[in-house]
């Protein structure tokens, strides 16, 4: 029998921060709300956890219901929890965020209660409002993976299986939002054991020396970090 509480009840909601490069331009995963509160804004992919779901596998749910997208679990990581009293004009409501930074991921396909969902590059939604405190998840989302290119190997994920060091950089920029000094992220790069290994094989790209190729190295954590 179930016991009356004197605490007042709390929805528990779960939201995926989902960033790719496509064309070498940072992209966020967001979809078209089609249900109010916010009918057609955008957000981010997520809802209310499942009375017998953990959070984890409910985020993984709402992802692929929203926007056909299918994650393995041990490509999320959890990002922060959000709980200011007037988040969700519908519900007290506490969310548990999540953050997936992967390359080569598929066109999104809408389902559920989302209207459209899609790609959008951060240009496109910087003065563009988002459904509930949406836009300070996302803005945790990217400071979260900028700092994991400082100190992981993750870069490496969005080269070929051989690329050069300014391939390696332009990833770095995208992520950043600025440009980089191409000496001083060569020496950054060269100085982090593990990080990259040289194939000995190099491409040559029309004018000035050959490039020399790398592949990425064993390190999975960098030690000196490339810091920003």
């Amino acid at each position: 029998m179930a016991l009356q509480s004197d605490f007042f009840p709390f929805y528990v909601t779960v939201d995926v921060v989902v960033l790719t490069l496509r064309e070498d331009v940072l992209h966020v995963l967001l979809v078209e709300r089609g249900s109010k509160p916010y009918l057609g804004e955008l957000a981010l992919p997520g809802g209310f956890v499942q009375p017998t779901e953990d959070l984890e596998p409910a985020a993984l749910r709402e992802l692929r219901e929203e926007t056909g997208i299918s994650l393995r679990p041990r490509y999320l990581e959890q990002l922060s929890s959000y709980g200011a009293p007037d988040r969700d004009p519908r519900h007290r409501t506490i969310s548990i965020a999540y953050l997936a930074v992967l390359p080569r991921l598929p066109e999104p396909t809408a389902g559920t209660d989302a209207r459209a969902a899609g790609w959008y590059s951060l240009e496109e939604v910087a003065d563009r409002a988002l459904a509930f405190d949406h836009r300070d998840i996302l803005e945790d989302g990217l400071e979260r993976a900028r700092a994991k290119l400082e100190y992981t190997s993750l870069a490496t994920a969005f080269c070929d299986p051989e690329f050069t060091v300014a391939q390696l950089r332009r990833v770095y920029e995208a992520v950043w939002g600025r440009p980089l000094d191409p000496g001083n992220f060569h020496r950054k790069v060269l100085a982090s054991p593990g990080f990259v290994e040289p194939t000995g094989r190099v491409r040559s790209g029309g004018r000035g020396r050959p490039s020399q190729l790398y592949r990425a190295g064993e390190a999975a954590v960098l030690h000196p970090p490339v810091l920003r």
